[in-house]
């Protein structure tokens, strides 16, 4: 409720004898209908008393606003009512008072009757005698804002939120130009406040991403937002530079109350520390996967030297055979040395497989995703580790199902987790040459989720009563001489691809290690 000290009523030209009592009626008949529109109207119209503001006059609205009756608020001070933080303001004629043609509107908080306060806004003019210009009393119209008040709280509060969030955010118009951005967005991508106009200096979507995240945005992500209210996915930014933001970027439509479309927020987070990160783990994670090739190498050195050792002693004693024969003789056919010719070539080809099975294991390289046949795999880490199963006196077989779906890994990570399940399964059924010798097999199934699952068995004398996923632990180990880094490290790569690896006791004895892959 507010004061006006500049509207009056102004003062009418003074009828003739039958105009006057037409003029008379007619006012009678004016105040009739604006008193029952008074007492019918949601709003609470009052009058009140210069100075102190005391009720003259409310409406029976006043009952629904504030709880009291006619009779109870009557000769009651507005002042009384107030909140008083809102006293002052009014006062001091705060930005919450405007002034316009005469009428004073403010918004405040009242205390009804119950005690609590609800928001007002009022709408005030003074009434002044036309004569003596002297302040008589003030009307005003009052309703209830409390929903408005709420809603603009609630739209300052998100506004507020919306500029400390670290996350980038920017609204779109339909026409792909940029209308706000918050302060991360500003900051982080080097733009001053958009300008909203049909210039050259209008921010537009094409500036914030690069062209490829700029199209997938006009294919896909502006339509699925259309269609189904949001859209998530990644993509990559750009500052003022042009250099790469990778953002997990979420799109969404804003809509009317006639359900069209008003506009689009973009919500990006940036994702670069992240995927520092993830480069840097990476990089890591390679370097300890080569670390521990190599290891592996070292422990297989004197088996994979006797495996050498046999092809290059054959190619010594077929040379020493053909040497032989063409000393004897002055004239010899070559069709009589084409047989251990070829041989030599064979065995020499054989030698040469094993050094490029050695290499490939223990080359340092990027991970390289491509779809692997299991069966062909395992049959070739088999022949990679089979002097070491001879030496052990275990038997080595390979129950993949040919037709198993082929999985989608990296192949020398692959032959590097299987190396070392089956390297440690060897080793858990070593025995001398006189005993009957254990099995170490590799069989495969496939899960409804898409997955391959592989297990390695042994008919060893299994895992120790601890808690299995003590044997996954970093140096961890139940060898003599064991570092405890091969199922730590298996387990690192298998997880690097989206599986999981775990161990357990075979019902029938021994030890079965199984992990999962996704089918190609």
């Amino acid at each position: 409720m507010l004061l006006s000290y500049q509207t009056e009523i102004q003062p009418m030209d003074t009828p003739g004898p039958h105009e006057g009592l037409s003029a008379l009626t007619d006012d009678a008949e004016r105040n009739r209908l604006l008193a029952e529109m008074a007492e019918q109207s949601t709003d609470m119209i009052s009058r009140h008393t210069p100075g102190d503001w005391h009720f003259i006059y409310a409406s029976p609205a006043v009952e629904n606003l504030l709880g009291y009756s006619v009779d109870e608020i009557i000769g009651m001070s507005a002042y009384e009512l107030y909140h008083p933080d809102d006293v002052e303001d009014f006062k001091r004629r705060s930005p919450s008072v405007s002034y316009e043609r005469g009428l004073y509107t403010h918004t405040y908080r009242f205390r009804c009757k119950d005690g609590h306060y609800t928001w007002l806004e009022s709408t005030s003019r003074s009434l002044r005698d036309p004569a003596t210009g002297e302040l008589k009393e003030i009307l005003v119209v009052s309703r209830d804002a409390s929903r408005r008040i709420e809603a603009e709280q609630t739209n300052r509060r998100l506004a507020r939120v919306l500029e400390s969030s670290s996350d980038l955010v920017a609204f779109i118009d339909l026409d792909n130009r940029v209308s706000n951005l918050n302060e991360a967005a500003r900051e982080r991508l080097g733009v001053v406040a958009p300008v909203v106009d049909n210039s050259d200096r209008a921010l537009i979507l094409r500036d914030l991403f690069h062209s490829q995240s700029y199209q997938q945005l006009l294919d896909e992500a502006l339509p699925t937002a259309e269609t189904e209210g949001q859209w998530r996915g990644d993509a990559e930014m750009c500052d003022r530079d042009g250099k790469a933001i990778p953002v997990m970027l979420e799109v969404l439509a804003h809509r009317t109350f006639t359900d069209q479309i008003e506009y689009f927020s973009v919500v990006a987070r940036d994702m670069s520390a992240q995927k520092a990160m993830e480069a840097e783990r990476q990089q890591y994670q390679a370097e300890v996967s080569h670390t521990s090739r190599l290891v592996t190498m070292g422990e297989m050195a004197s088996g994979l030297a006797h495996e050498l050792n046999q092809p290059l002693t054959a190619i010594v004693n077929y040379v020493s055979g053909i040497e032989r024969r063409v000393g004897q003789q002055n004239e010899i056919a070559v069709s009589t040395l084409e047989k251990p010719l070829k041989r030599i070539s064979a065995t020499a080809l054989r030698a040469g497989e094993i050094i490029r099975r050695m290499m490939d294991f223990a080359r340092k390289g990027q991970t390289q995703r491509e779809t692997v046949q299991v069966k062909a795999l395992v049959s070739e880490v088999m022949d990679f580790c089979a002097s070491s199963a001879g030496r052990s006196n275990v038997q080595l077989e390979n129950r993949i199902p040919d037709n198993l779906s082929a999985v989608t890994a990296d192949r020398i990570q692959l032959e590097q987790i299987l190396l070392n399940l089956l390297l440690n399964a060897i080793e858990a059924c070593a025995s001398d040459e006189e005993a009957e010798p254990l099995r170490v097999w590799v069989d495969a199934s496939e899960s409804a989720a898409d997955q391959v699952i592989i297990q390695v068995h042994d008919q060893g004398r299994g895992l120790p009563q601890t808690d299995t996923e003590q044997l996954f632990e970093q140096f961890f180990t139940t060898k003599d001489s064991g570092l405890g880094m091969g199922l730590a490290i298996s387990r690192s790569l298998v997880e690097a691809h989206g599986g999981q690896l775990w161990a357990e006791n075979a019902r029938m004895g021994g030890a079965v290690f199984s992990f999962s892959l996704t089918r190609a």
